[in-house]
């Protein structure tokens, strides 16, 4: 059969015009591209392809890019048994005690970058509300990527003056500032110049988000100097829920706290309530928090040693943008991990709360204010969300006394101007009951309203993880492990033992803001340790077949040379869910249309659905294009029929794919992409 949505053309440069899927059937109008598949296979590789190309770095960094806060984290590759956490930031809030610094970013009003974390939020505040309207502040990007479905290299982010800048940009100076004050700690303690090139980059990102988003942190980090398209391999990307599963199976015990309290952990007993383990653990934490060197125990945790072969265990990682859940089995000796289930999750982050906290205000100072305010005084909002932020964090399920949350004085000031009466008399004359005012000039919230703002964020957690444990795959699981900053609200850790502490043992970490920061670092210095994943999608490319009467349908038939073929079908790579171990390749064979193509483009597709016939089937998208550059091969006697053999791998944590001219044996330069096609 032949490929069909190929682009034939004697020179690269026609490429532009390559056919799209605008119209309803590829092949009719592409004329002869005759690009055929001659041998589909599928082939499993014995050698472990990383041990071969394992390059010679000194250190692993790895930065966990967050959607709410970020930070990043180091081991030398000589004593891989100790993580090292970054240096304390300058700054730093009232109430939240944190080794990761805000995701915030400020440029100049002449767009060049100014500072990141406290430093651009401080700057920020204190500059002239006027002044400050120029300038671009940048906060809680990250959730850009998830929530455009058509992200390309030119997507735009919105600061918080309204002005557009490019997220490409945005997200490449943040890594840069991450590269610099990491080689500068990392030279600073070895006491020399440390050399970008000693480095191995980790950055992580959440298992859900699909392979464009996963391209476009790749390409932001390219623009960022931490490595480049020819030694791709300097920077791996870490799936967030997967760094917290090498963490967390290396835990010992009194390196965690077990919510269901059938036994005792860090000496307290099930009576005990929930909140005292937590008290005794964060004074823990505090006393430990001096030093920022974590050992990993070679000898894996005793939480390891109750787990035994088959084995399973869910990840929930809740953080500031997205929850990701991941279900992993364990296979011994070794400790590899196997994933069972496809990743599921959904924009279900802390930053719900905040959501509903804003709704809340404009349900009782009006919306048309609020969106105002934001926009005038664009430096009293951040403030006004930094005070919900430590009163969140205050959020307890069995807290009695109110939450008071201070409202800047710009805020009461402008509310005056804009509407003519004061804040207290807005509270007053709204109907919401929970929220009153105090004369000391604070919000006072009743514990219930808080508990109301967490409640739709927490439902949705709960609902998703039900859904997961209905699956027949993720029966009989031994433990869920609760990570990600969003972990430690009680809250959330109160909701899932009601719901599933009958099932499993419920487990959060300690310093759980860092465990998937402290396991991306593991990931790096062995990311071998995840055997076997499961597909999120069906992925394949469009093929004409021999056209069977009866077979197929009518409409999908074209004759060429007196041949009939049947147009469209989905000739598939992978199938959706379906595991496929490290180093396993997919194997096609393409041959050009003629001896003189020097670019082969085939469109790739993809599908949520399994059952996938043609590619114009419902739910099957065009979604990225291989192009295989044949420019280099030449010189040498081309033989009539040349085959090009592609390799594709779908184990990793990103789709890799090679290929090679069969008759000189000489790798075919090969671009597989997501993002510019």
């Amino acid at each position: 059969y032949q490929i069909q949505g190929a682009a034939g053309t004697d020179a690269p440069a026609v490429l532009e015009t390559a056919p799209t899927s605008a119209y309803s059937s590829p092949a009719r109008s592409l004329g002869d591209t005759g690009i055929t598949p001659l041998s589909p296979s599928h082939l499993v590789n014995d050698a472990d392809p990383d041990v071969s190309e394992q390059q010679s770095f000194l250190v692993v960094v790895a930065i966990d890019f967050g959607t709410t806060s970020s930070g990043y984290a180091y081991s030398f590759t000589k004593e891989p048994e100790c993580i090292h956490v970054m240096r304390r930031w300058e700054g730093g809030d009232p109430g939240v005690s944190n080794q990761k610094t805000p995701t915030t970013i400020l440029l100049t009003p002449e767009r060049k970058f100014h500072s990141f974390g406290y430093a651009a939020r401080d700057f920020y505040h204190d500059l002239d509300p006027n002044e400050a309207k120029q300038w671009l502040y940048l906060e809680k990007f990250k959730m850009k990527l998830h929530t455009t479905g058509d992200l390309t290299m030119d997507t735009d982010l919105t600061a918080a003056n309204g002005k557009k800048v490019k997220a490409l940009e945005i997200f490449a100076y943040a890594l840069q500032y991450f590269k610099e004050q990491a080689l500068k700690e990392l030279s600073d303690q070895a006491g020399l110049e440390f050399e970008n090139s000693d480095v191995r980059w980790v950055i992580t990102v959440p298992a859900i988000w699909k392979q464009p988003a996963k391209q476009f942190m790749r390409q932001a980090a390219y623009q960022a100097g931490l490595a480049s398209p020819e030694n791709s391999d300097q920077l791996i990307i870490a799936l967030e829920p997967e760094a917290a599963s090498i963490y967390c199976r290396k835990l010992r015990l009194h390196q965690m706290i077990e919510l269901s309290g059938k036994t005792a952990v860090n000496g307290y007993s099930g009576r005990d309530t929930v909140g005292a383990g937590f008290a005794q653990a964060k004074e823990h934490i505090r006393r430990n928090r001096q030093s920022r060197t974590f050992l990993v125990e070679n000898v894996i945790g005793e939480i390891w040693s109750e787990l035994e072969e088959g084995d399973k265990y869910v990840v929930v990682d809740s953080g500031g943008g997205t929850v990701d859940l991941t279900v992993h089995q364990i296979r011994l000796p070794e400790g590899h991990l196997k994933e069972l289930y496809k990743a599921t999750g959904g924009p279900y982050g802390s930053l719900g709360v905040d959501y509903e906290f804003e709704k809340l205000l404009c349900k009782i100072f009006g919306e048309d204010f609020i969106e105002q305010f934001k926009i005038k005084r664009p430096a009293a909002w951040v403030d006004l969300m930094i005070a919900f932020e430590s009163r969140k964090r205050a959020a307890a399920p069995d807290r009695t006394n109110p939450l008071n949350i201070t409202l800047p004085f710009s805020f009461i000031d402008y509310y005056k101007k804009f509407r003519g009466h004061s804040v207290e008399h807005a509270l007053r004359k709204s109907n919401v009951d929970f929220v009153k005012w105090s004369s000391q000039g604070m919000l006072r919230m009743s514990p219930d309203a808080m508990n109301a703002l967490f409640k739709p964020t927490i439902d949705s957690i709960i609902e998703h993880l039900r859904d997961l444990f209905q699956k027949p795959e993720v029966s009989a699981v031994k433990f869920l492990f609760l990570v990600g900053g969003f972990a430690e609200a009680a809250l959330l850790q109160q909701a899932v033992q009601a719901a599933f502490g009958d099932k499993c043992r419920i487990i959060v970490p300690q310093d759980v803001g860092l465990t998937i920061l402290k396991g991306a670092v593991l990931f790096g210095l062995d990311p071998a340790v995840i055997k076997v994943r499961r597909s999120p999608l069906t992925y394949g490319v469009g093929v004409l077949n021999r056209y069977v009467e009866g077979k197929h349908p009518p409409e999908k038939l074209l004759v060429k040379d007196g041949t009939r073929w049947c147009t469209d079908v989905f000739d598939k790579f992978i199938s959706a869910d379906q595991s496929v171990a490290l180093g396993e390749l997919v194997k096609r064979s393409y041959t050009p249309a003629k001896p003189s193509q020097l670019v082969i483009v085939i469109n790739i597709y993809s599908s949520e659905q399994d059952n996938v016939s043609f590619i114009t089937d419902p739910g099957v998208k065009k979604c990225g294009t291989l192009r295989l550059d044949l420019t280099g091969t030449s010189g040498v006697a081309v033989p009539a029929r040349r085959e090009i053999q592609t390799l594709m791998q779908f184990g990793d944590t990103e789709i890799k794919a090679t290929a090679v001219d069969i008759a000189t044996s000489k790798s075919v330069k090969v671009g597989i992409d997501f993002l510019n096609y």
